[in-house]
């Protein structure tokens, strides 16, 4: 079964915001899953969310569990994101997949390149 997500308060107004501004985008479908992740997740006040919880600006290093490889990223907002330096916009289908989650959680998402299951390795929030 899949985890059940946990945002700040912050995280969860920006990312609701964000969604509506990208109804008509071409991360229309990301935007879905992302609203559908708010819904079921736990919103917790700045203070008390566990430092191992990936949220936005988060770094995080993931595994494609199949694969065997890993990667390290950081999640950021749409207008500061740059696959070159590793910065991945919140709505890609690969921050979509694992925001909200920490580490050592394990999710199955479907990504453009088919379901595949990633393991959280590590997460630093500065």
């Amino acid at each position: 079964m899949k985890p059940t997500p946990i945002f700040s308060k912050t995280d969860y107004t920006l990312l609701r915001e964000l969604i509506l501004k990208s109804k008509n985008s071409t991360n229309a479908k990301e935007a879905g899953q992302l609203s559908h992740e708010l819904d079921r997740a736990i919103i917790s006040k700045e203070n008390n969310l566990e430092d191992s919880i990936i949220r936005i600006n988060s770094f995080v290093t993931v595994e494609d569990v199949k694969a065997n490889k890993q990667m390290k990223i950081q999640i950021v907002l749409p207008s500061i994101s740059d696959v070159k330096e590793g910065k991945i916009s919140v709505l890609a289908p690969l921050s979509v997949a694992i925001i909200g989650f920490k580490e050592n959680d394990i999710v199955d998402w479907e990504l453009p390149a088919g379901i595949k299951t990633l393991k959280i390795v590590a997460v630093s929030n500065i």
